[in-house]
């Protein structure tokens, strides 16, 4: 057993329903953010979670369905580019992983939630934990869902706009990117936000 169940276990003695919350997708310029939240059984060991950046893209599909199946409860959300506008993008993830949570159908006992702060009014007890992905198994699991369904998302958008080859670079601000961008100009489903320092970037081409 790895050490990141040893952390959950120390923490289920005084909180035994433990919800692990993350989100994918902060940095991209386009496509939702994705927040998870899973709540995993007590007993449930998979030694091949982790961190979902550590993880090759094969194996995290494997590990989405393992997770699915075996969870006591999840809820993935998507937050829209232009919620992540009208709200800045930390303020998104925060609102993102507050649904996925609410959504569980149970309320937990504690969330530990990846990252330094926590969302506001939750239902129950919360925990921000640095580096969480890589130190809590309920976290690294829900990094992982919110990981492969960011991505699965971003594969279907890249079928209807090919042309951004979003299938590559996933959305991130890359210098093939930029110029894909400027190419072909921006859509609906950009973050204008994020233009802040290419703001010639911010207009639309049908």
């Amino acid at each position: 057993m790895n050490n990141l169940y040893e952390f959950d276990s120390v923490i289920r003695t005084d909180f035994p329903v433990l919800c692990g919350a993350d989100e994918a997708g902060r940095g991209p310029l386009c496509g939702p953010v994705c927040c998870a939240a899973v709540v995993l059984p007590a007993d449930f060991v998979c030694d091949d979670i982790n961190d979902s950046k550590k993880i090759s893209e094969k194996k995290r599909e494997k590990l989405f369905d393992l997770i699915i199946e075996n969870a006591v409860a999840y809820s993935i959300q998507m937050v829209s580019p232009q919620e992540i506008d009208r709200i800045n993008i930390l303020q998104a993830s925060l609102t993102g992983m507050k649904r996925a949570v609410l959504d569980l159908g149970i309320t937990p006992d504690i969330v530990l939630v990846d990252g330094n702060k926590t969302p506001a009014d939750m239902p129950c007890r919360t925990r921000a934990v640095v580096k969480g992905d890589a130190n809590s198994i309920s976290i690294a699991a829900a990094s992982i869902l919110a990981k492969v369904s960011r991505d699965r998302f971003m594969a279907e958008l890249d079928k209807e706009y090919p042309q951004y080859q979003l299938l590559k670079h996933k959305g991130y601000p890359t210098k093939q990117h930029y110029e894909l961008i400027a190419e072909h100009g921006i859509k609906d489903f950009y973050r204008k936000s994020f233009f802040t320092k290419r703001p010639e970037l911010l207009w639309t081409k049908d």
